[in-house]
């Protein structure tokens, strides 16, 4: 298969700024995701796909009808979300294509400091020969989940103008605000009205995931005692100095992210704001199993208890909130829908990996929300930063899968 326009389309996007802003209490949470989504609607009308629209929420909704013949297949969704991490600047993007690479350091030329090396990147032994796409060394790159939404627009252009090409009906979703926890929050499922579905939100190439973390947040909220600093004795209660004791008293040799691996879960502190009268501490909480969620509450519990005798005049608040649950609770009911995505992979001349994502995409929301939804490469690698990379040649696999699906579920 051929998809001509990925390099291009790829470029295109990522130089929209579509950071999103976990702080802000809008849906979407940055006006400037609209500008991506707006250029996708145009792009698919171009293709000839007459109901593309974005509606108030800035959610891409699209429709590839079936072909002739295969009407009784089922609807299958393919879905990407637009933004891009808070994590790093997603502001004058500047991607560099790495042409034909060969294994070499790839030094980054608006801050040399960032040298992307393949002793870093095992992945990259894959790629030689390929052309890697880079960011300049200020930014991250947003291939998470441009890199999708360059799929998903390449198959969907590739369908459009290869009409022999016999498919099932796909249904295109782009949301605002994956990165934040909020993707789904607006999706209209009666509107959506796919069979089942598949984020493309992954990694290396040939990946493929059944399952997430279930997560949960966890916010302490810390009213401290305020005095003027030069008459605080015996009166001051520091908002700011309990958060920080707090964070200090969990543990330090297992149960955070930089101690733990595979399938085990950590209780992570992602924000601390605060002044000397109040304070607050965001936590996020991961388990594949859902049951053992608590265990991380309890660890937040234990060191605000550690804690809160040293200050007996102030009030110390947990709260918890679910975000997703693992998607394999509802994937081990629809088997059919991972198969489909395996035989389509393996179906490209790719090596299957499938494996758990230490983290969550669209995908495990939208599973609890009635559409099974696994996770399909599309070749991104150390997002959320400014060592992030993808290749061409991975996004035209992923494009490929896609095209596979779609022609395989006809049948």
């Amino acid at each position: 298969m051929n998809f001509p326009s990925i390099e291009s389309r790829f470029i295109r996007y990522v130089k929209i700024d579509t950071q999103s802003d976990p702080h802000s209490t809008t849906y979407p949470s940055t006006e400037k995701q609209k500008d991506l989504s707006r250029l996708l609607v145009r792009e698919l009308k171009e293709l000839g796909i007459e109901d593309a629209e974005m509606n108030e929420h800035g959610l891409v909704y699209a429709t590839i009808p079936a072909s002739p013949g295969c009407e009784d297949a089922p609807t299958i969704c393919f879905c990407s979300h637009v933004d891009t991490s808070p994590d790093a600047s997603g502001k004058n993007i500047k991607p560099i294509v790495h042409r034909n690479y060969a294994g070499q350091d790839l030094v980054l030329p608006d801050d040399p400091s960032i040298v992307i090396r393949q002793s870093d990147h095992p992945d990259l032994e894959e790629q030689h020969g390929h052309d890697v796409i880079t960011a300049s060394g200020t930014t991250l790159l947003g291939a998470d989940d441009k890199a999708g939404v360059t799929a998903i627009m390449a198959a969907a252009e590739y369908l459009m103008t290869n009409p022999s090409v016999k498919h099932a009906a796909l249904r295109i979703l782009f949301t605002p605000d994956e990165e934040i926890g909020r993707g789904v929050d607006k999706v209209d499922m009666q509107k959506l009205n796919a069979d089942f579905g598949y984020t493309m939100d992954g990694a290396r190439r040939g990946s493929m995931e059944d399952e997430t973390f279930s997560a949960d947040a966890a916010t302490i909220h810390i009213d401290g005692v305020s005095a003027h600093p030069g008459m605080a004795l015996g009166k001051l209660e520091n908002a700011v100095k309990i958060a920080s004791d707090i964070v200090a008293a969990l543990p330090k040799d297992g149960r955070s992210p930089e101690t733990t691996s595979d399938r085990e879960g950590f209780v992570h502190p992602v924000e601390i704001k605060g002044i000397g009268e109040k304070a607050r501490i965001d936590f996020i909480v991961r388990e594949f199993d859902a049951s053992k969620l608590s265990e991380g509450h309890a660890l937040i519990q234990s060191a605000i208890e550690k804690v809160a005798p040293n200050y007996p005049n102030s009030k110390i608040r947990l709260e918890i909130k679910e975000q997703y649950r693992n998607m394999k609770e509802i994937l081990d009911d629809h088997p059919q829908v991972v198969a489909l995505a395996e035989r389509a992979i393996e179906d490209a001349g790719l090596t299957l990996r499938k494996s758990s994502i230490r983290g969550g995409t669209d995908g495990s929301r939208l599973s609890f929300m009635g559409l099974p939804c696994p996770n399909i490469f599309t070749g991104e690698h150390a997002f959320h930063g400014k060592y992030e990379w993808v290749t061409v040649q991975d996004m035209e696999k992923a494009a490929e899968v896609i095209v596979r699906i779609v022609t395989l579920a006809s049948k």
